[in-house]
């Protein structure tokens, strides 16, 4: 069976991109393999993760070069859940992670909105079981 096993990500920088999902989301850098002529094949993942990675794109052109921070046009673009929300939150949180609201309640579970260093949304997200 199929399954996605990675999600690419512009980025304007491996290195400050790296630094911000492992220290700043707690993530884990799967690889970084060096391509040659400026290019990597960087991945990074949730700790415990379910095989789907980031893969940290560097922009090459001007086209994606504009994207960057800009991959889902404004709106929330990644949907990090968690089984703790208010650990998970108060960890970014002191990290200094950008959150672009309170958390709230909604039907579906606890969520709040936050940007990565590029401005993409993201949700962070405990799911209610229903």
């Amino acid at each position: 069976m199929a399954h996605i096993a990675n999600v690419a990500l512009l980025v304007d920088n491996y290195d400050d991109a790296i630094a911000f999902y492992t220290t700043k989301l707690g993530f884990e850098l799967l690889e970084d393999t060096d391509l040659g002529k400026g290019k990597r094949w960087v991945q990074v993942a949730p700790k415990q993760h379910n095989g789907t990675a980031l893969l940290l794109a560097k922009a090459a052109t001007e086209q994606q070069k504009q994207s960057v921070g800009m991959q889902a046009g404004g709106r929330v673009w990644l949907f990090l859940q968690t089984d703790d929300f208010w650990q998970d939150y108060n960890a970014m949180k002191a990290a200094g992670v950008t959150f672009l609201e309170a958390p709230r309640e909604e039907a579906y579970g606890t969520v709040v909105v936050f940007t990565d260093l590029y401005g993409n949304q993201w949700d962070l997200l405990q799911r209610t079981d229903n």
